[in-house]
């Protein structure tokens, strides 16, 4: 019965009608920045571009309204249309090479019965427990793969739909360019990079989506010079996917072929999603529901496979921009998914006249977003177990499948701190959080007796601080009083992986945001040069960072004064 409570929408239900204004505004502007990354997305995973508009309807309506992260916002994403275009390779019809698209959304909405199935056994949480190294080496490896799969469609040519055939092709690409396509491109990725720039010095400009600007601009240009290149209408125009409002049945007499992809399909949607709903939660303080979350995309999984829509997780970016402009409730998703039912239902003419070159360069700055710049300046002075499994991960997912690099990047960090996960299990000591006159530091300092009577706790990890044992920590945290100053007491801990670095760098910098003031002290000296190496001690500031409690406590009481 608990689970059933877990996963019920009635929460999401009842706050609708808490921040209408901003929802609403809101809901309208992630439409408009979502719109040209649904396309793009649609054109990704060979399903055709109004595929990728209906995913990102069933994602918001869907997504929003049984989800369990408030400010949540889900459609297509690259992790999930890369993958069901690799699936495509071996569903097409006969000779023809056409997808076959009864094949494609009924994985699709098979995925998302498995997604509902995985919220009832209440595992979603285990996403926490995913080793950084994992998550920088495949979203690395799909920047990667996004980027390579859209140089034909960025010099006019038809896209391949494999990046080996890419690459093998690339002396024949080369020599076929059609220049009238890179006056589109070429512009269009100018113009992503400069327009945030412009948004810096003019204040107006920052509210107008740099991808919007490029859609309108691109399919101007190219409908003014009349430029012969490939357009989203060709494939409107001369496929299956032309018919906008088609109910797709699944065929579950083929449930032997499906069963395999759906299941990637729903393991990559927990993993894409929960990461994007651990962002929001950094921002917003809020913590979400993993399971309901999981639920929720089972059912827009379901609803996508059935409208004829990209398979959909919850989305980074446009989780972030909705919190960025004001929305606070899940009303702001399904707006988002209601405006673009509009736009697919008046607009589908202007939306045949966008050049595929244009979307190629959206796509291109995506890939470029998309990689993880934590970890690629850092990755000579991170441990070396970390090294191998971003470095695994990253080339199998560019050059096999992203569930066998997820899988084997975990099996190897799982091996590689067997000791810390030992002594995880065999370890009798909690995390101990106290207020400071409970603490082992004041009763090393008692001199600091008018630190005693302020709101100051500690927090006391025991073991080492890795990816299996961050998430307990996280959690025991949670349960503090509120309080204007934490000091980490690190005494007790001899090893911290990159995981760990990143988890208390967000931790630190989330509560900086709230004005609370965090301290960190009685570091191993080896601890205390690998936080040097990735960066964290800068990031943190020095004053912050000590080797002997006292020092800590008169950091602090110097700030009083």
């Amino acid at each position: 019965m608990n689970q059933i409570q877990e996963i019920s929408p009635w929460s999401n239900i009842k706050s609708l009608n808490k921040n209408i204004r901003g929802d609403l505004l809101s809901g309208i502007t992630i439409a408009i920045i979502a719109l040209p990354l649904a396309l793009a997305f649609g054109e990704i995973s060979q399903l055709g571009p109004v595929a990728g508009i209906w995913g990102a309807i069933a994602g918001g309506i869907f997504g929003g309204l049984f989800g369990g992260c408030l400010v949540g916002v889900s459609g297509p994403t690259a992790p999930k249309a890369a993958q069901i275009s690799a699936f495509m390779g071996f569903f097409v019809i006969g000779t023809s090479n056409q997808p076959d698209l009864v094949a494609a959304f009924s994985i699709i909405f098979i995925s998302g019965l498995i997604l509902v199935a995985i919220s009832f056994l209440g595992i979603s949480r285990f996403i926490h427990f995913t080793p950084y190294p994992v998550v920088a080496g495949f979203m690395c490896g799909i920047g990667i793969i996004v980027i390579i799969t859209q140089i034909n469609a960025f010099v006019g040519l038809e896209v391949r739909k494999d990046i080996h055939d890419v690459i093998l092709s690339l002396d024949n690409t080369i020599q076929n360019i059609n220049i009238q396509a890179l006056y589109i491109s070429i512009p269009s990725l100018i113009i992503l990079f400069v327009w945030p720039q412009l948004g810096k010095k003019i204040e107006i400009l920052s509210k107008i989506p740099a991808p919007l600007i490029t859609l309108i601009s691109g399919t101007m240009m190219a409908f003014t010079m009349n430029f012969n290149i490939p357009y989203i209408g060709d494939k409107m125009d001369n496929s299956e996917v032309v018919s906008v409002f088609t109910l797709y049945l699944p065929d579950f007499s083929r449930i032997n072929e499906f069963i395999g992809p759906a299941f990637a399909l729903a393991a990559l949607a927990v993993l894409d999603s929960l990461l994007s709903c651990k962002v929001a939660d950094n921002m917003t303080g809020i913590r979400h529901s993993s399971d309901r979350e999981t639920f929720g995309q089972g059912m827009a999984n379901m609803a996508a496979g059935i409208l004829g829509g990209v398979t959909t997780a919850t989305a980074t970016m446009r989780t972030v921009a909705n919190i960025k402009f004001g929305g606070k409730t899940p009303l702001a998703s399904i707006i988002h998914g209601l405006v673009l039912f509009a736009i697919l239902s008046g607009l589908g003419n202007i939306v045949a006249m966008i050049p595929n070159a244009c979307l190629a360069a959206i796509l291109f700055k995506v890939g470029i977003d998309i990689m993880d710049y934590r970890i690629l300046p850092v990755l000579k002075r991170i441990p070396i177990i970390d090294l191998i499994v971003f470095v695994i991960v990253l080339f199998v997912t560019v050059y096999e499948d992203l569930m066998i690099a997820i899988t084997i990047g975990i099996v190897i960090a799982l091996f590689g701190n067997l000791n810390q996960i030992k002594h995880a299990f065999k370890s009798s000591k909690k995390h101990e959080l106290s207020h400071i006159s409970e603490s082992k530091i004041f009763q090393e300092n008692k001199d600091f007796l008018s630190l005693s009577k302020l709101p100051i706790n500690v927090l006391k990890p025991h073991g080492p601080i890795f990816f299996g044992s961050v998430e307990h920590i996280l959690k025991a945290y949670s349960e503090a009083d509120k309080h204007h100053t934490l000091i980490i007491d690190m005494r007790s801990v001899k090893m911290v992986d990159l995981t760990g670095i990143y988890a208390l760098e967000d931790l630190t910098t989330t509560l900086q945001k709230k004005n609370i003031e965090v301290h960190i002290t009685m570091l191993d000296s080896k601890i205390e040069n690998l936080f040097e190496g990735t960066g964290f001690l800068e990031k943190i500031g020095l004053d912050y960072i000590s080797n002997e409690s006292q020092k800590a406590l008169n950091a602090i009481n110097s700030r009083r004064v």
